[in-house]
């Protein structure tokens, strides 16, 4: 007669500079706990006690970002995977149990409870190394992209302060010439000073296309502020400052997206991925990152699930009906087909169609959006599942 298995459940609160480590076995006694430095070796002799406790191991783990990438590194080498569950997940799960302090050591017991006590999260597959550097590419692009806005606004702000007819009269964020002008010139007098024929030649042989638009467009905006507002050199020395380091911000922006976009090439899918309208290298990177192993989606509906493109009902007493976006989903993955979606439908074409029906049906335009990402969703997990890329009609099948 074989000898039952037995097994332990692992809970890890992972952190940067360590991780704390719970073990429980079935009945839920704690059989390990301790501080687990975020080291290679720290971590083998760790793993190592923790597999000596029992046959099977169930890990799971808090945090499947960069703080436990090596963590679960070390985990598939040694053939452990681990599942995610939610910090949200954790609170909740937290008052289920005796005490009210919250420490490392009691997130990590609950940690291991809550994954003892439920087989429904999911696993965390260490990324191929395609998936590793987009990851790594998109969030410093992300982080980029965070900077200009804050950047632009301040911008905004300062030169309001001092020259509001110039503050209105360009996009900022858009217009590359705009931002050259206010590297040399900042104030009404200096604009008047220099006047639009030599201030045009000036914007002209620094690659400013439409010059004599632009240099236009600042005296007109000079001519009408006569007056010099208090702070007004401190101020142009700001602007002049923030105009130069958005003008770099955008040269580096330039740099990465073409990183982005030759290591996206790379995917083996990627000429699938970027041929559904809307869609893109940038968009398809993201979307690479967000979605993992494809084949952990059974079908269409559960990769639109994880981008919380399918409601669930949350029905109350006499209450039924009521469809509510699900609380656990990847905000990565539902921005990238919300953002696609509003891409798509700009231009004529079965999204535009599809938009334009559910507006014809009563939808907002937020719930036609969304409806129409996720009729994306299925149209993309069909493409990748059949190796094909975007056609607008839909494939000729051919009779047995």
């Amino acid at each position: 007669m074989n000898e039952r298995k037995t097994q332990v459940w692992a809970g890890v609160d992972a952190g940067k500079g360590h991780h704390w480590t719970a073990v429980v076995d079935e009945t839920g006694a704690t059989l390990w706990s301790k501080k687990v430095d975020n080291d290679e070796s720290a971590i083998l002799t760790a793993l190592g006690e923790i597999l000596d406790l029992a046959d099977e191991v169930h890990w799971a783990v808090d945090i499947s970002g960069t703080s436990s990438a090596l963590l679960l590194a070390l985990l598939a080498a040694h053939g452990q995977q681990a599942v995610y569950v939610p910090g949200g997940t954790v609170n909740r799960m937290s008052g289920a149990y005796r005490g009210e302090a919250k420490t490392d050591a009691r997130d990590t017991y609950v940690i291991a409870e809550t994954a003892r006590h439920r087989n429904d999260f999911t696993a965390i597959d260490v990324p191929a190394q395609l998936a590793v550097d987009l990851a790594l590419l998109t969030a410093h692009r992300t982080d980029l992209v965070a900077d200009r806005v804050r950047m632009i606004n301040r911008l905004r702000d300062v030169l309001t302060g001092v020259f509001p007819a110039l503050e209105r009269a360009f996009d900022y964020s858009a217009h590359k010439g705009a931002l050259v002008l206010l590297t040399g010139y900042q104030t009404p007098a200096a604009i008047r000073r220099r006047g639009r024929a030599r201030l045009t030649a000036w914007l002209a042989n620094r690659g400013v296309r439409g010059a004599d638009a632009v240099a236009e467009t600042a005296l007109a905006a000079a001519q009408a502020q006569q007056t010099a507002l208090p702070g007004e050199d401190v101020a142009a020395q700001i602007v002049a400052e923030l105009a130069g380091q958005l003008l770099a911000l955008d040269d580096r922006m330039k740099r990465i997206d073409k990183q982005i976009r030759e290591t996206f090439r790379s995917h083996p899918q990627a000429e699938i991925i970027d041929s559904l309208p809307g869609m893109g290298p940038i968009l398809g990177a993201e979307f690479v990152v967000a979605v993992g192993d494809l084949s952990a989606y059974a079908d269409a509906g559960h990769l639109a699930s994880a981008a919380g493109l399918v409601p669930v009902p949350r029905d109350s007493g006499r209450r039924t009906g009521n469809l509510h976006r699900p609380k656990r989903y990847s905000r990565r993955l539902r921005r990238v087909f919300y953002m696609s979606a509003q891409t798509s439908m700009t231009r004529e074409g079965p999204n535009r169609d599809f938009y334009l029906k559910k507006r014809g049906e009563g939808c907002q335009h937020i719930q036609a959006v969304i409806a129409l990402a996720r009729r994306r969703a299925s149209v993309l997990w069909a493409l990748l599942r059949d190796n094909r890329v975007f056609t607008p009609a839909p494939p000729v099948t051919q009779a047995a």
